[in-house]
């Protein structure tokens, strides 16, 4: 299975999570392409949740914050539950400002918040192995 998709965003699947960020170089075009592609994961891979780390947007539109907030419902419809994980702090100004509260997408201060509250936990250290 690849871990990579065609727009050069990877999309990593995790123990039933699907994980992927974004990046700043996001125009309307790549956009609606990730949503599409992601969506397209999330059946394909039967993803019960979806992670989405956006710790390396440093701006956000408003086309961009309504496709989070459709691949949000696409999700849902197919059975995933999204969380954003990582919004900076100028980015959370924008959305207000642009009075887009992102209705019904589940945030999380950081990706590894966002992991647990999606039911992946990573164990402390690896299992031992015996020695006979």
């Amino acid at each position: 299975m690849s871990g990579h998709s065609t727009l050069g965003v990877p999309i990593l699947h995790l123990g039933g999570v699907l994980v992927t960020g974004l990046l700043n170089e996001l125009d309307d075009k790549t956009a609606v392409a990730f949503a599409e592609e992601l969506t397209e994961r999330i059946s394909a891979d039967h993803a019960h949740g979806v992670l989405i780390d956006i710790s390396r947007l440093e701006i956000i539109d408003s086309f961009v914050a309504r496709t989070l907030m459709e691949l949000t419902s696409m999700a849902r419809l197919l059975g995933a539950r999204v969380i954003v994980a990582g919004m900076r702090p100028t980015v959370a100004i924008t959305l207000v400002e642009l009075g887009l509260g992102l209705d019904g997408v589940e945030t999380a201060l950081n990706a590894e918040q966002g992991m647990a509250a999606l039911g992946w936990h990573q164990s402390e250290k690896p299992p031992e192995r015996g020695t006979t």
